[in-house]
């Protein structure tokens, strides 16, 4: 497994003896690191819109809406034939999120979704399978008869995105297709809201039967909210979700607003870190923020200036490495903010994607440290049990630095990993 960020390499294999690892040791015999994706597979279509295109087919500003699949081929259509699409690539918040954690860590992760049988060479679920990373297995994809889901991604001049989403089989995933072996052994399971929309589709039951045995295992389950809408109208149902059952949650600005019905960053997470272990809060140009909780007796302090906003010192322990609530004898919240890198690219081509690269470079941290503790259990790093591999701040610059690679290209996916030495940046970025 790569291992994220820029670092020094005394921070992976420390050189005390008591943290050593025998050379003759074979580390693919300590098993493989991976994780766990629910998704509602689809082919995401971009197009560049007026903001009137939106109110001539009664499209929400920046929500996402499912459209009957008549209207959704009228709506594409008149996309085509005007010449607005830019593109077509294999999509969903799960799909993006799998696809750039793979390329970012060169380690497995696990689809587990409905897709179209039978497949046809150039159809939407061949451009899918053929455009996501190698090392995502998709051998446990659940074959329908129907065509693969379409999301319309329609972006504005001012650059907000707006979701038409066409159903086809993306609702269809059967519980029976759930492995338990392939839950028990993950490193996290990942669940999207999009999902529990209608609790009458077959992938609503199968996500439950995931999360019911990733608690069975202890296996850490995150949760990707997809529109403040949806959160809106189940806000209810969501905050039972996370309370039960969600031990991560990723989400923007709006999302965390319907959620905590707070407005100001920090007081929502702040908020949240009540029901759930760690949040990862995207708020586009002013950058992310990461919440958590740590161990009083692990915390560590910031080497950086101490900054109040609405909570007083609020980043004081933000080089504290993450840990579960329950693991914590006297747990602190814990948080961090940080700016967009290098103030954001001179011209943003899309922003469909960039939350869940950030969230893809959390799981990278967080499997990581899965990696590390099956090679080195007796690693100082281990002395205490910890979610992630890195300080909240480190994981931080580490999620902002992936998010800029989406928002400089237009496809909502990786096409490479982050090189090994970026030349516009200082060592001192990546230093703990």
């Amino acid at each position: 497994m790569k291992f994220p960020g820029k670092r020094k390499s005394k921070h992976f294999f420390p050189v005390q003896e008591s943290g050593r690892m025998k050379i003759t040791e074979d580390i693919s015999d300590l098993g493989a690191v991976y994780i766990v994706g629910l998704e509602q597979l689809l082919v995401d279509i971009e197009a560049n819109v007026p903001f009137d295109f939106l109110q001539q087919y009664g499209i929400k500003r920046g929500e996402s809406e499912v459209f009957s699949d008549e209207k959704f081929e009228e709506i594409y259509l008149e996309l085509k034939k005007n010449k607005m699409l830019i593109g077509e690539f294999p999509g969903g918040a799960i799909g993006n999120t799998l696809h750039n954690f793979s390329t970012l860590s060169d380690s497995k992760s696990v689809a587990f979704g409905a897709i179209s049988s039978p497949i046809y060479v150039g159809d939407y679920a061949y451009k899918y399978i053929t455009n996501t990373h190698s090392l995502v297995d998709m051998s446990h994809l659940h074959p329908c008869q129907g065509p693969i889901g379409r999301a319309l991604c329609l972006l504005t001049p001012d650059k907000e995105r707006s979701f038409v989403l066409g159903k086809g089989v993306m609702n269809d995933l059967d519980e029976s297709s759930i492995s338990e072996e392939v839950i028990k052994n993950a490193s996290l399971v990942l669940v999207s809201a999009f999902s529990f929309r209608n609790e009458q589709a077959p992938i609503y039951r199968a996500h439950f039967k995931a999360m019911d045995l990733a608690k069975k295992y202890h296996v850490p389950i995150v949760l990707s909210l997809g529109t403040s809408e949806l959160v809106k109208n189940k806000r209810d149902f969501f905050i039972d979700l996370i309370k039960n059952d969600i031990n991560i949650v990723a989400m923007n600005e709006l999302e965390a607003a319907a959620l905590a019905d707070e407005s100001d960053p920090l007081k929502a997470i702040d908020h949240i870190l009540d029901w759930t272990d760690l949040v990862l809060y995207t708020n586009g140009p002013k950058g992310l923020y990461i919440g958590a909780h740590v161990d009083d007796f692990c915390k560590r302090e910031t080497k950086d200036p101490i900054y109040t906003k609405s909570i007083r010192d609020y980043n004081r322990y933000e080089y504290s490495r993450a840990q579960l609530k329950a693991d914590c004898k006297k747990p602190l919240k814990i948080f961090t903010h940080i700016n967009p890198f290098m103030g954001g690219p001179a011209q943003i081509k899309n922003t469909n994607g960039a939350g869940d690269a950030a969230l893809a470079a959390l799981l990278h941290d967080i499997a990581a440290n899965t990696f590390h503790r099956q090679v080195l259990p007796q690693s100082e790093k281990h002395q205490h049990l910890f979610l992630t591999y890195s300080s909240i701040h480190q994981i931080s610059k580490y999620c902002n630095r992936v998010s800029y690679e989406i928002l400089m290209q237009n496809s909502p996916r990786l096409f490479k990993g982050l090189s090994l030495k970026d030349e516009s940046l200082e060592d001192g970025y990546w230093a703990l």
